[in-house]
């Protein structure tokens, strides 16, 4: 082989093994910020992992709000109509949160509560995130209950 094509081939070579180093560090990323939604049966039935970084989805249960006197530490449960998950935030939560609303949070579990990094609510009374949907209609369907506007969406 002569020294020119050599020298191509090493940096084709040089340029695949590049390409693939990049590739597996954006791949890395990437599953370090993905954020499954789980609900708090498939939470307590263990699916979501002791210490992952998850997304938590369902409706805020009715009577489970409290917020410590004087500080914004926000103490609520999550239910999907099986289990409740309690749930604990710091910070400011969005206008749109209210008991019986739908909510997404994103955090990890301590023990045997969520502690959430963020707090997403509903935007109208309509609109429920298509996963959320989802498992609570199957929760609906398991409990007999009627579906609800948003469930019922395509």
């Amino acid at each position: 082989m002569n020294p020119t094509r050599r020298r191509r081939l090493l940096w084709v070579l040089l340029l695949v093994v590049a390409a693939g180093i990049a590739a597996t560090l954006v791949a890395l990323a990437l599953q370090r910020n993905v954020a499954y939604l789980y609900t708090p049966s498939e939470v307590l039935r263990g699916e979501a992992g002791e210490h992952a970084r998850f997304r938590l989805g369902g409706m805020v249960a009715a009577g489970s709000f409290q917020r410590a006197q004087g500080s914004l530490e926000a103490h609520f449960k999550v239910t999907d109509g099986d289990a409740e998950m309690p749930v604990v935030y710091d910070g400011i939560l969005p206008d749109l949160f209210s008991e019986k609303t739908a909510v997404i949070a994103t955090g990890r579990m301590d023990g045997n509560r969520f502690v959430a990094e963020q707090v997403l609510a509903k935007h109208d009374e309509t609109y429920m995130p298509k996963e959320v949907a989802d498992k609570m209609g199957m929760a609906h369907q398991k409990h007999d209950v009627p579906p609800t506007p948003a469930e019922q969406t395509p």
